[in-house]
Parts: structure tokens; C-alpha cells; sequence
């Protein structure tokens, strides 16, 4: 990142800048700035345009109240940095006292954590005409922490403001009701706390400017409505806007504050009692920083000075869970931490620095793995997807037992969604497996305690976040053979991450750092948060994830407590996966079908798993039953779904003509499957639905589980369909899902590989996710159209590359876009090498158009 200024990300520059372009090469419609949490999710509207063109976003595109001005004293004018606070400034009059005016925008940059704004503002006319301009940035930082669940944990954000230069200049920031409600008429009320710091919250600071205290709004609604919400937003919980206490600061009526600001520069210290809604005479409650950086108008010398600003939005509890001991208000896994609220945002407060130097590792090493597997684009991407995959997240539980809850935002808010943590999970099992870990938790409890009648897999916790109330009827969306699926692969896949010699060897390059532990209580988690340590001066490190003995004991405690629901999933999988009957899989929006191939192929790669995972804890004749089917199913499943001449998968086996994304091909990999050497079919178990059958020979040559030649012949089809803006998803339509799309490319050719991602790229740069038109379901909503969004995972591949709809967005499957970075460490790092035969002989080209008309006239 060329303009991060803080100590902790020029190191992620200097690091950066060696193996990657010198800046942000992708210019996205939104960027993230403050997300969190499915409810701190704040963004950068119209992201190509100036800061100033719009107001800062929630992920659904309604507007949130957060502005940034700058003012010179000595100059009448006021320069509007983010949102449109000179709305209340113009028109200008001659008695104002003060002149609007816009910096030169030198444009935005953006790692895995951090997005920085930067501008320059003109000298004063008192100034030589060769005095520089002041350099104003502003970085927002929402750190990701691989090694520091419970700073993840954290429910806040940070706003630092850094200015160079040799003139003062006076900052002033503003945040209205906005952030605490989804309706505007909501009444909202507000206090202003002081807090003195103490010699135990300096304890872990590294912070040696950290002043004598902070000063902190708090916002809310009058009367909160408990796990509840209106246009996506909590109508529970508190706003708390900090900063240091030397700030001046100041609440009342938006535009009275902001004319006074930009007439004197300054706030009066004062707090307007008058509580009343949003917007009735809009309340702001606002902060102003100055900087005294020369006070001489002759020297050229630039000084450099910042300023911390905190946004947390806390809400306690976080959601209700049918837990196995009843229906449960969760409180923030925080909360175990820290014995009030006081105390943790002055931890997060003083903690900047940590959290800056933990958030600069992950996003310096993200960058030069990126780089590695993909390209300078896929650098980007990847950084662009890590906020919006944690911020659909929300800790919860104790550090005996800690659980992460997800919202499935956009499409329909289900709690919990097996098939959107799925296509999630390369983020998790890169950035930290024990998350994943904690996403699949609360699922499993409420399943062994017997809360979901079906056989198979639940699809979601609860129809809608924050409220986990279960399906005890079983009327769940009906997708049995994908979800089972799921989370028979996610299973195996957590389990090969604990399994590990050196940290070299490790799925995530993070895991074997941290204290080597693993707490016996038998009642306690397998990946419990009890063990956190120190080092190098920061505090509250989690653990090592795994690595040699202690990652088998781990993963055996894991499995040995719902070993009987893994196996009764496989159970239905082998009664129903080989020929999935009419049902849905996870692109549900794309309707029923019968005799998936892509599904069905999910389904015998959970099987296959399943055998591994009876292995693990010594159950031999489990493990031989099901790898003795999947492999029978896995040579009947080539012969019902691959086309007749051989280049392709059908989308379904009784459909001629079709074709499909072999997305599901990825977990074969990933689970080291494909590296299997040329193995004799079994005898097929007697327990196979049908009765006893003759063994099936394995195809000539067969390698891997999944032949190498499906591989071989994907890759190639993929380059003869490959559109204008990506790989489409199937034969149905011209649109695409880059979750999936990352997965299908992994395990793709290089050169393949390469031409769908600078197809994904160009998207990126070319189009914009704002040409969506959303129906509200309550009448009080209003229409909105035109407004970008947060990356989208569904888009057409052709025309302006917009919308097909559904209309999705900010939905955390775009951890899908890690598939890349996720398999070059799986295997102990040999997944990657057990592909090279796709690189080996020429990528055959099917032929373009003629290929694509040849699959609708292909003869039955």
C-alpha cells in the first residue's frame, strides 16, 4: 500500500512493494471501511468518484451519517473529505465567515484490513507560493488477526487520521443516529463518557501517545428493540464513538455544528440534551482534532502528526440460539474478556498499535501468497474479499466453548447456512481454521441434541438472523444431498488442517504459531480460547492450531463427540447422492433439477471423506465400507455424467446438450484425494441401496479418486466457454458465481487459470454492482436503484456485467476467492504439485464460439 503511514504498515509496504505492484491496481464501485460484523458494516460508496460525491453506505446501500471536514485557520475555507457535510454549508453567502471548497483526491488503496483515502490541501494564500501541500489520510483499519481471536472478537473499528505538511489544519468528524437504527423516524438517545486511563489498561499498550484518557459518544435508541431488525439493521445495541480526550467535541443540530466548525474552526465542548429521532433536526455528535504543525509561515520543514478515532457498535446480546440447553441470548465471546464495556473499548483503544502490527502481518503475507498463486488482480481480490468474509461473523460463547454465528446477508439472512459457510471456507481454513471450526459448532449442538428431526444435514439455524430458533418441524430449505455434503468435506478438511509436523507444513501459516496446549477438561471445546499467551510484548495470542500429536488428539476429540451424526449424513449420502432425486443445491436461485452432476459429484466426494474420518478414530470398518462405495460410485458417477464425446460434464445426467461448472472437483483436491496413486476398485459393500452388484473396473490408467482425465478435460472446456467477464456457472444462463469460479479455476491449467481471473479483473474494473433494483418486503422501504454494493458473487458474464437477478452482495461467500491460496497449502503443500499433469501438454482448444453451439445441438 503506497500511503500507509503508521509504523506497522510500512512494514506491510516494504514487504508488499517486493513482490507486488506498488499500489491497489483494481478499482472496485465500494470499498469497506468500518465492517465488523453484520451490523458495523460500513462502506465506501461510489468508490471511483471523490469521497465527497456520496454518503458512506451499510451494506444494503441505505446512507449512514459519518463525515470528515478539514479546516485551515489560517484560510476561511473548509475542505469536506468524506461523505457531503458541505450539503449543510451551501450555498455559500457573503456573511458565512467561511468559503467550501474540495482537496486534489489522490485516490484509495486498500489491503486485507485497511482502506486509505488520501488528499492534498493548498497551502494558505499567507504561505510562498512553493509551500506544499498538507497530505491528509485517512485509514480505516478493521483488523483481521489470524493469531488474536480476541481482538477479532472486538465489535469496533479505527479511523486514524495522519497529516503532513507545515501549515495547522483542524479535523473535524461527525457520525449521526443512523448507525443504531434501519429506521429513520427512530428516537435516539446519547451521553458523552470520560474515561481516565489507569496503570492496568496501560499495561498492554504500546501506545506511548496515549494521553490521559478518552472521551466517548454513546448512541442508541430510546426504546431498543431486543434481536430485532429493520432493514437489515439492529434496533438493539450501542454506538461508541471514542477519542483521545484532548479532542474538542460537540452534539446538536447537523447543520448548526457544521457551519459553526467551518466559521471558527473549533467545537464548543458542549452536549445538545434535546433527545429526538434521526433525523428531526438530524443530532450529530462530532469530534475536532487540531494540528499545530508550523507556526511560521516561512519554513518549509513538514511535520507529521495523527489522530485515533474508535467506532464500536455493541450489542448484548448478540443473538438467541437453540442451544442443547433451550433457546439462549448469547453474549459477545468479548464479554469474557473484559468485565464491562468501559474496559474493552479502552483495551481496543490503547491496543492500536497491536492490532495494527497482527493486521499488517496477515495482510503482508496475503499479499505475497496472492501474488505467488495468482497475479497482481488476484492480489486485490483477495484483499477486497477478507473484510466482507468476517464482517457476516459474530463471536459469541465462552473461551471454554466459543462459536462464531454468520448471517447470510443479501439473499434471505438465514442463520447459520451450511451452503453459504461452505463456499466461505477457503478464507477460513487460510486466515485461521479454528474459526471454521466455530462456525460449525453451534450446528453440530443443536443437531446431537436432538432438535432437528431430518437424517440429513439442516440447511440453516434459524430463517433469520440474529434469531437461531431451529426447524423442530424440519421444514428447512430442502437441500439434503448439498448440505451433507458440505459439511462432510468442511469436516475433513478441519481435521487434515490439525494434522501437521511442521509449520511449514500447515494449511494456514498461522496455525503453528502460539502457545503448544490443548485444554483435557472433557466438557470443554477441542479448540477452546483458554491458553492465550504473549509475544513479542503482545498479549492475548491464541494458541497453535494442531501440529503433530496434539492436532491428532484434538481432532479426535472433535469427531469422537459427533462421530454418530457424521456418520448418519453418509448414511443418506449413500442412499441418495449417486442419483440425487428433484431437489435444490446451494444456487437454489437457479431451481429445482433432478440428477445434478456437480451435486452428485459433492455427494460421493462426503462419502470418500467420511472414510477418512472413521480412520481417524480407529473405526476400520466404517472407514472400508465408505471408501469401498465411493469408489464404486465414483466410476458409475463418469459414466452417468460425462457428455458423450468425452469433453465435458453434463449439468445433468438425463441432460443432453448441457454443460456445467465442475465446481465441486475442488474438494477432491483439497482433500488430497488426487493424489492417490492407481488403485484397484473394491468389492462394492453389500449395504448398497439396489442389492449386491458385480465389482466395477476402475478406468485404464485411472489416478487420483477422481479420475486425472475429468481434470484434464474441464480445464479445457472452461477455455473454450469462458465469457467477456468470467466462467459461466452452467448451460442455463450467461451468468456466473465467483465463489464457484475460483473453486473450478483451482483446479484448473495455469494458463486457464490466468484468463478467468483477468475475465474476473476486468469485471472488477469495468462494471459496477449498483445497477440492481430491490423490492422490500415492508412497504416503509423504500425502492432503492442505482446505489453500488459491496462485491457481488452473482453477475452476468456478458452485457454491462450487472445483476441477473437475485440480487446478492456484501455476502461472505466471497471467501470462496481464497480457493487459490487455500489449496497451494493443503496437502502439507503438495496439492498443487499433484495438478501439474493439467500444465503438461497444451491446453486443447475445444473452439470458442463453435464449441459453445456444439453443446445445444449435440445429438441425443
Amino acid at each position: 500500500m503506497r500511503f500507509f503511514i503508521t509504523t506497522a504498515a510500512a512494514v506491510a509496504w516494504s514487504l508488499f512493494s517486493g513482490t507486488t505492484t506498488e499500489a491497489s491496481t483494481l478499482t472496485p464501485p465500494v470499498l469497506p471501511l468500518i465492517v465488523r460484523n453484520p451490523y458495523l458494516s460500513t462502506w465506501l460508496a461510489s468508490a471511483r468518484d471523490p469521497p465527497w460525491s456520496k454518503w458512506p453506505m451499510f451494506w444494503t446501500g441505505q446512507e449512514v451519517g459519518f463525515s470528515v471536514m478539514a479546516a485551515v485557520p489560517q484560510s476561511d475555507f473548509v475542505y469536506p473529505l468524506l461523505g457531503r457535510p458541505h450539503d449543510s454549508l451551501l450555498p455559500p453567502h457573503a456573511d458565512d465567515g467561511y468559503n467550501v471548497t474540495f482537496p486534489t483526491y489522490l485516490g484509495a488503496q486498500y489491503d486485507a484490513s485497511t482502506t486509505n483515502l488520501t488528499y492534498l490541501i493548498p497551502a494558505p494564500p499567507t504561505y510562498a507560493p512553493s509551500t506544499k501541500p498538507l497530505e491528509v489520510v485517512l485509514s480505516f483499519l478493521s483488523p483481521i488477526t489470524p493469531t488474536s481471536t480476541l481482538r477479532q472478537s472486538l465489535p469496533a473499528s479505527y479511523l486514524t487520521v495522519h497529516v503532513k505538511g507545515n501549515f495547522d489544519v483542524v479535523i473535524y468528524v461527525d457520525v449521526n443516529g443512523q448507525w443504531v437504527s434501519g429506521d429513520r423516524g427512530s428516537q435516539v438517545i446519547w451521553d458523552l463518557d470520560h474515561s481516565e486511563y489507569t496503570s492496568s489498561d496501560l499495561q498492554h499498550s504500546q501506545n506511548s501517545e496515549a494521553g490521559e484518557g478518552m472521551k466517548t459518544w454513546k448512541v442508541k435508541r430510546e426504546t431498543e428493540q431486543l434481536l430485532t431488525e429493520f432493514n437489515d439493521r439492529a434496533e438493539w445495541g450501542t454506538l461508541h464513538f471514542s477519542a483521545p480526550s484532548d479532542v474538542r467535541h460537540e452534539s446538536g443540530t447537523s447543520a448548526l455544528i457544521r457551519q459553526r466548525f467551518a466559521r471558527t474552526g473549533t467545537l464548543q465542548d458542549t452536549m445538545d440534551d434535546t433527545y429526538r429521532s434521526i433525523m428531526d433536526e438530524e443530532p450529530v455528535f462530532a469530534f475536532a482534532k487540531s494540528f499545530k504543525l508550523n507556526a511560521s509561515t516561512s519554513s518549509s520543514e513538514s511535520v507529521s502528526d495523527s489522530v485515533i478515532f474508535t467506532i464500536a457498535h455493541i450489542q448484548d446480546p448478540v443473538v438467541q440460539y437453540a442451544s442443547a440447553r433451550g433457546l439462549t441470548f448469547m453474549k459477545p465471546l468479548w464479554a469474557s474478556w473484559f468485565p464491562s464495556e468501559e474496559a474493552m473499548l479502552k483495551f481496543h483503544f490503547l491496543d492500536y498499535a497491536n492490532a495494527a502490527e497482527l493486521a499488517t502481518n496477515y495482510s503482508s503475507q496475503l499479499a505475497i501468497d496472492a501474488f505467488k498463486s495468482g497475479a497482481e488482480d488476484y492480489v486485490d481480490i483477495v484483499a477486497l474479499s477478507a473484510r466482507q468474509a468476517m464482517g457476516a461473523t459474530s463471536f459469541s460463547g465462552t473461551p471454554d466453548n466459543p462459536i462464531l454465528f454468520l448471517k447470510e446477508i443479501s439473499s434471505n439472512g438465514n442463520f447459520q447456512t451450511v451452503d453459504v459457510i461452505f463456499p466461505s471456507f477457503p478464507f477460513f481454513l487460510y486466515t485461521n481454521p479454528r474459526w471454521l471450526a466455530y462456525l460449525l459448532e453451534p450446528l453440530l449442538e443443536h443437531m446431537l441434541s436432538g432438535q432437528y428431526p431430518n437424517r440429513y444435514t439442516m440447511h440453516d439455524l434459524g430463517y433469520h438472523f440474529p434469531n437461531a430458533t431451529g426447524h423442530a418441524d424440519g421444514n428447512d430449505e430442502y437441500m439434503p444431498v448439498e448440505e451433507c455434503g458440505d459439511i462432510l468435506i468442511m469436516g475433513l478438511a478441519l481435521i487434515n488442517s490439525l494434522k501437521y509436523d511442521t509449520g511449514v507444513d500447515a494449511g494456514s501459516i498461522w496455525s503453528s504459531m502460539g502457545a503448544d496446549t490443548i485444554d483435557p477438561h472433557p466438557d470443554s471445546s477441542a479448540f477452546a480460547l483458554t491458553s492465550l499467551s504473549v509475544q513479542d510484548g503482545i498479549s492475548y495470542l491464541d494458541d497453535s492450531w494442531g501440529g503433530s500429536t496434539k492436532g491428532v488428539d484434538q481432532a479426535k476429540k472433535w469427531v469422537e463427540k459427533s462421530y454418530r451424526l457424521w456418520k448418519q449424513w453418509t448414511g443418506y449420502l449413500v442412499d441418495f447422492s449417486l442419483e440425487p432425486q428433484n431437489q435444490l443445491s446451494t444456487d437454489d436461485f437457479a431451481g429445482w433439477l433432478a440428477l445434478q452432476t456437480n451435486l452428485a459429484l459433492k455427494g460421493i466426494i462426503g462419502i470418500k471423506a467420511m472414510s477418512e474420518i472413521a480412520e481417524l478414530v480407529g473405526n476400520t470398518e466404517d472407514a472400508k465400507h465408505f471408501r469401498n462405495i465411493s469408489e464404486v460410485y465414483i466410476t458409475k458417477w463418469e459414466e452417468f455424467g460425462m457428455s458423450r464425446d468425452g469433453t465435458h460434464a453434463k449439468l445433468a445426467y438425463h441432460w443432453y446438450g448441457s454443460w456445467t461448472t465442475l465446481y465441486n472437483l475442488y474438494a477432491d483436491s483439497l482433500l488430497c484425494f488426487h493424489l492417490d496413486g492407481p488403485d484397484a476398485a473394491s468389492s462394492p459393500s453389500s449395504h448398497l441401496t439396489g442389492g449386491p452388484q458385480k465389482p466395477i473396473k476402475p478406468h485404464p490408467g485411472k489416478s487420483g479418486f477422481v479420475p486425472h482425465h475429468i481434470y484434464k478435460i474441464q480445464s479445457d472446456w472452461y477455455y473454450a466457454v469462458r465469457q467477456k467477464y468470467g466462467l459461466p456457472l452452467d448451460s442455463r444462463h450467461l451468468y456466473t458465481k465467483t465463489d464457484w469460479e475460483f473453486f473450478a479455476a483451482a483446479v484448473t491449467s495455469k494458463k486457464v487459470r490466468e484468463e478467468i481471473l483477468e475475465s474476473v479483473a476486468l469485471w472488477v474494473n469495468e462494471t459496477s454492482t449498483g445497477m440492481c433494483l430491490m423490492f422490500e418486503k415492508d412497504l416503509n422501504r423504500l425502492l432503492m436503484n442505482g446505489l453500488d454494493r459491496p462485491f457481488t458473487d452473482l453477475h452476468k458474464t456478458e452485457e454491462d456485467g450487472g445483476f441477473p437477478g437475485p440480487n446478492f452482495f456484501a455476502r461472505p461467500v466471497v471467501g470462496g476467492h481464497f480457493a487459490f491460496l487455500t489449496l497451494g497449502r493443503a496437502c502439507g503443500g503438495k496439492a498443487m504439485d499433484g495438478l501439474a499433469f493439467l500444465d503438461e501438454m497444451e491446453t486443447k482448444v475445444v473452439g470458442g464460439k463453435q464449441a459453445l453451439e456444439h453443446t445445444w445441438s449435440e445429438e441425443l
